[in-house]
């Protein structure tokens, strides 16, 4: 086969420039660490990594609206707790009062209520971030408005929110709500904690009726009082239990994302990164090549008639 000179020096120019080429991709790789940069050092390796990637961010919202969700059970759980402590005085009062009480101690029983009535009210009313918390998806104002008589006693209690709560995504696919509403008569979807119809709690109108009863000094009525105080009670458990069951889940469904978000980045890292010593081996045999290219090219390049006719 006969070669001809151009041919030979058009070679060994794409030669030194392939491994030009290597030579610089190597050395990049040694310095940054970074086996893929660019779409064309790996492109199969850079579609997954850009799909790992897209994956992280999805855990990063993950683990924000977890965190969120987290401070809104906590928020509703003070409030519960604030209320389950009023609901055991209530019950305490109720439990007291016989025909053995003076008029005068009835009084000071009814005093007592309606102080509780007023900081029931003012824990209903809790707001997080400034939106209501027991208001459902009405976070702009007060849930609950009470109204007082001329002597200072509550007459009503009144709720202002609605029985919707908003969800929000905690992994793909996976909606939850950890906001407690303050109030549902509907006979459906979330039970409302101081009002609702299916469990017979209705704590504001219970204190009220014992209030009203003790000004009266209706012992017969307290008496009736404390079967109603006892279906706030149980109601308010409830809550109590299915708060926690929440947070619970929350706090394990967050260990998992955070786990997840760890083993993408190793994937990442696998897929991105340079095996330095590797690198550096295959470097410096690039480098061998370059050098042997260019001597083996010189001594072709300067080689002349005369050295053949010696």
């Amino acid at each position: 086969m006969r070669v001809s000179a151009n041919s030979f020096s058009d070679t060994l120019i794409t030669q030194l420039g392939n491994l030009a080429v290597r030579q610089t991709r190597l050395q990049s790789q040694a310095a940054t660490g970074q086996r893929v940069r660019l779409p064309e050092d790996d492109p199969v390796s850079l579609r997954r990594v850009l799909d790992l990637n897209s994956e992280f961010r999805s855990t990063g919202q993950y683990s924000r609206n977890i965190a969120r969700q987290l401070e809104l059970a906590q928020a509703s759980f003070s409030g519960i707790k604030g209320i389950k402590t009023l609901s055991d005085r209530a019950g305490e009062i109720a439990t007291q009062v016989d025909d053995l009480k003076s008029p005068e101690e009835l009084q000071f029983y009814a005093k007592e209520v309606t102080e509780m009535i007023k900081q029931a009210v003012h824990v209903m009313n809790a707001t997080n971030r400034g939106d209501a918390v027991f208001g459902g998806t009405i976070a702009d104002r007060p849930p609950f408005a009470m109204t007082l008589d001329t002597n200072n006693n509550v007459t009503s209690v009144t709720y202002q929110g609605n029985v919707s709560l908003s969800e929000t995504e905690i992994s793909e696919g996976v909606t939850l709500t950890t906001q407690t509403l303050g109030e549902n008569t509907t006979g459906a979807g979330p039970r409302g904690l101081v009002t609702d119809s299916r469990s017979g709690a209705d704590f504001f109108n219970h204190l009220i009726s014992l209030q009203n009863n003790l000004l009266a000094g209706n012992i017969a009525g307290v008496t009736s009082n404390r079967t109603e105080l006892a279906n706030d009670e149980s109601n308010i458990l409830y809550h109590i239990s299915s708060n926690g069951a929440i947070q619970a889940r929350l706090e394990t469904t967050d260990a998992m994302t955070r786990e997840r978000g760890i083993s993408i980045e190793a994937q990442v890292s696998k897929e991105v990164d340079a095996d330095l010593s590797q690198t550096l081996v295959k470097l410096s045999q690039t480098q061998t090549a370059y050098e042997a290219a260019l001597q083996s090219g010189a001594r072709a390049m300067n080689l002349s008639l005369m050295d053949y006719l010696r």
